[in-house]
């Protein structure tokens, strides 16, 4: 069974549907990519599952139990940790205040304590910047509070929406590293959404392709990466520099 089940949802802005009939499965312990242009749904999929936007149809299971129609904090409570895009995060807080607000629903001061140790080890910098306040921070540290502001409710299921977004080529990668650390460390399941589709597909371990607020297609992401419209459209490679990604993405796979 999968961990996150999504069937025939709808979700609309008004009268505007952003998402028509999608249905997408998420198996715990893996890394799932949504792929598509600007305005193809991505966002809108992620806050359905997060209770931010509820949808007009359609069924949203987690651990095999519907959600939708659940409130955002109830959904969080369940271990389903949203980072959207543009971190989001409070500018006048300090790092730690902002990472502490990951944990406001948990007791556990000595797991507490933990867990700011595990995404200090992530991110050390964050150690170092913790009495800055975040809007401060370059958008690559701003990311890693985000993130690591998510991991302080200990989820089981991560959604990240655009990690990439705004960063450097080389921040990019290294956040993606610490991603796959992340649920090779800590079992968690991830559902990412991005237009860096190298980068996503080479992370991940199957791929859903979104246009127009439905899917079009999907695959092991080892098959979408070798896909020649997927090379042509979102990664604008040719069929040689196709293949040679489709080689990193194989060597990738078993380092792990």
């Amino acid at each position: 069974m999968a961990l996150l089940s999504l069937r025939n949802i709808e979700t609309s802005y008004g009268p505007i549907a952003a998402i028509r009939g999608v249905s997408l499965d998420v198996e715990e312990g893996a890394i799932v990519a949504v792929l598509g242009a600007n305005g193809a749904g991505k966002t809108t999929v992620l806050k359905t599952i997060s209770a931010v936007m509820d949808p007009a149809t359609g069924t949203v299971s987690f651990a095999g139990e519907p959600i939708q129609g659940t409130e955002p904090d109830r959904i969080a409570a369940r271990g389903i940790a949203h980072v959207p895009e543009g971190r989001e995060l409070f500018p006048q807080l300090t790092v730690r205040e902002n990472l502490m607000m990951g944990a406001y629903l948990r007791r556990d001061r000595a797991g507490i304590a933990q867990d700011l140790d595990l995404v200090h080890g992530y991110f050390p910098v964050l150690a170092e910047r913790h009495a800055m306040p975040a809007g401060k921070l370059s958008g690559g540290e701003q990311q890693m509070v985000a993130i690591s502001r998510a991991l302080m409710a200990r989820p089981r299921l991560l959604l990240l929406d655009e990690p990439s977004l705004g960063l450097s080529p080389l921040l990019t990668r290294d956040i993606f590293a610490i991603v796959e650390l992340i649920r090779a460390q800590q079992g968690v399941t991830i559902l990412l959404v991005e237009q860096n589709a190298q980068a996503a597909l080479t992370l991940a371990d199957y791929g859903y392709v979104m246009e127009v607020g439905r899917v079009v297609m999907e695959g092991p992401a080892e098959r979408l990466l070798g896909h020649a419209d997927i090379r042509e459209f979102y990664l604008g490679m040719g069929d040689k520099v196709g293949a040679r990604a489709e080689r990193r993405w194989k060597r990738k796979k078993q380092w792990r």
